[in-house]
């Protein structure tokens, strides 16, 4: 009974080893800006690997790798430093583990919709707290500042992120879950949903809701103070290029 516990943990630690390599690089080499005001905001898919690593062992599970992948990113890819490490750490557990925790309780197709809309709109809400208070002091701009970009430039990034994630996930984390069991490095095969089927046109209508965002974001229309927003922004636009 011992020797079989101690295979289990040690395929577990496999897996979370590999969830966590694959989530990284994802983040050191799939990036892209989402709100050209805000230049250092760039989107990676890393979270897609963490959830998914969430579903399959658990929210504590989840919040291991986000920290393990979000202090390699500090030694290596990352510019931003401890306060970037602390951000995408707060990013990370507000919406892998609450999608992960959800799930976790309810293994069902709702549960993952539920869990990934919640998730999204609860990593969205931290995060305009937190840019509000630590933003300022990475960029040594004024807060006021910093604070008339919320709305127009911090939560359509998070909004975007949380949707397109949620549909990536949507359409692979079965596919994955299957080959993870197949390979061994799980001991028993997770709960399965009803159909995969079904998921398919709702992970299409968050990607097409992504579409209309990124369009939206990039034409400056999430401000009706257009001209206003471009002249806040402009020391910000100015500082990430700089070097």
């Amino acid at each position: 009974m011992g020797r079989d516990s101690g295979l289990v943990a040690t395929r577990k630690m496999v897996a979370m080893a590999m969830i966590s390599a694959i989530a990284f690089l994802l983040a050191a080499f799939v990036r892209f800006p989402v709100v050209p005001a805000v230049g250092f905001l760039r989107y990676d898919p890393k979270d897609v690997i963490i959830v998914i690593g969430g579903y399959l062992f658990g929210p504590l599970a989840a919040l291991i790798v986000t920290v393990v992948v979000a202090m390699l990113e500090m030694f290596t890819v990352s510019g931003t430093g401890f306060v970037g490490f602390i951000m995408n750490v707060v990013s990370g557990v507000a919406f892998a583990c609450t999608a992960s925790a959800i799930y976790s309780r309810w293994r069902t197709r709702q549960g993952a919709i539920i869990g990934l809309i919640a998730a999204t709109l609860a990593m969205t809400a931290v995060m305009m707290l937190w840019n509000y208070f630590l933003t300022p002091i990475f960029l040594d701009q004024p807060r006021e500042q910093v604070a008339r970009l919320l709305v127009p430039g911090f939560m359509p990034f998070n909004l975007f992120s949380g949707t397109l994630n949620s549909a990536i996930i949507l359409l692979i984390y079965k596919p994955i879950s299957r080959a993870i069991s197949f390979s061994g490095l799980m001991a028993t095969s997770q709960p399965e949903s009803r159909r995969l089927g079904a998921i398919i046109p709702i992970a299409a209508a968050l990607i097409a809701i992504s579409g209309i965002m990124w369009i939206l974001v990039q034409q400056g229309l999430f401000d009706p103070r257009v001209e206003y927003y471009e002249e806040v922004s402009y020391e910000i636009r100015r500082f990430c290029t700089m070097g």
